[in-house]
C-alpha cells in the first residue's frame, strides 16, 4: 500500500516504541514458539488466529491453562520463545529511524519480558536500548496506562508531548489512557484504534529540530 503524498507534522519531545511489530518482525519465531507451547498445554490455541497482540504473554496464558499449572506454563513459553529468536528482523526504516534520534529522547515499551526484548532488538541491529519498560517492569500490562506512563517518567517527560509508536489496538489503548500526545500506529491493522494517524513503517517518519513528520498511509 502506497503512502499519501501529504506529510503531517507534530511538535514532539520524547519517543516511545513498542517492539514487535513496530521496530522488529518477530512473528514467524514467535507463531513457532507459541505454537510448539500450545501443542502441550493448550491444544486448541493457534498463534495466528487466536493471539492478542500487545498483551503480556502471561495474561493470554492464564486465560489458557489451570492456575496450578501457570507457572510452569509461562517458564516452559518464555523458554521456547529465548531459543527460537533466529529470523528476528528489522521492521523496514526502524533502525535508521532510531538512531537518528537525540541521545535520551527515545525509550522501548514492550509486553514482552526483558531479555527476549532486549535478545530481538540485538537479533534485528538495533541498539542496545538505555530506557526500556518490559513486562517485568509494571503491574499492569497494556491496554492499562502504566507501561506508557512509566515510559514518559523514564524520559522525564510529560507524557502530552511524547509520541507513541504502535501497531496493535491494546497499545493504542495504553497510549490514549496515559495521556500520549501523538500516538502514530504502524500498519494498517491498527487504523480506526483511536490513533492519531497511521504509516506504513518508520521509512515514513522523521525527525528534526523539536518536529516528527510523517507519511501517512492513503
Amino acid at each position: 500500500m502506497k503512502g499519501s503524498s501529504v506529510s503531517l507534522s507534530f511538535p514532539v519531545s520524547g519517543f516511545l516504541f513498542d517492539n514487535d511489530g513496530v521496530l522488529v518482525d518477530s512473528l514467524g519465531p514467535a507463531a513457532l514458539a507459541w505454537n510448539e507451547w500450545a501443542a502441550v498445554y493448550a491444544p486448541h490455541f493457534d498463534f495466528h488466529r487466536d493471539i492478542v497482540h500487545g498483551q503480556r504473554a502471561s495474561e493470554t496464558i492464564a486465560g489458557l491453562v489451570a492456575p496450578e499449572i501457570f507457572e510452569e506454563a509461562d517458564r516452559d513459553l518464555a523458554r521456547r520463545e529465548l531459543e527460537v529468536m533466529e529470523g528476528t528482523v528489522e521492521i523496514p526504516g526502524a533502525v535508521d529511524f532510531v538512531t537518528s534520534l537525540p541521545a535520551g529522547s527515545w525509550a522501548v515499551v514492550t509486553s514482552g519480558i526483558r531479555a527476549l526484548a532486549f535478545g530481538r532488538l540485538q537479533m534485528a541491529g538495533f541498539p542496545v536500548p538505555e530506557r526500556i519498560v518490559t513486562a517485568e517492569d509494571v503491574s499492569n500490562g497494556k491496554p492499562d496506562p502504566e507501561p506508557y506512563r512509566r515510559g514518559a517518567e523514564l524520559l522525564g517527560l510529560d507524557p502530552a508531548v511524547c509520541v507513541v509508536f504502535e501497531d496493535a489496538p491494546a497499545g493504542v489503548a495504553a497510549a490514549l489512557a496515559a495521556g500520549i500526545g501523538t500516538i502514530v500506529g504502524v500498519g494498517a491493522a491498527v487504523r480506526g484504534s483511536g490513533e492519531t494517524v497511521v504509516i506504513e513503517n518508520l521509512h515514513s517518519a522523521s525527525y528534526a529540530d523539536g518536529v516528527l513528520t510523517v507519511t501517512p498511509l492513503d
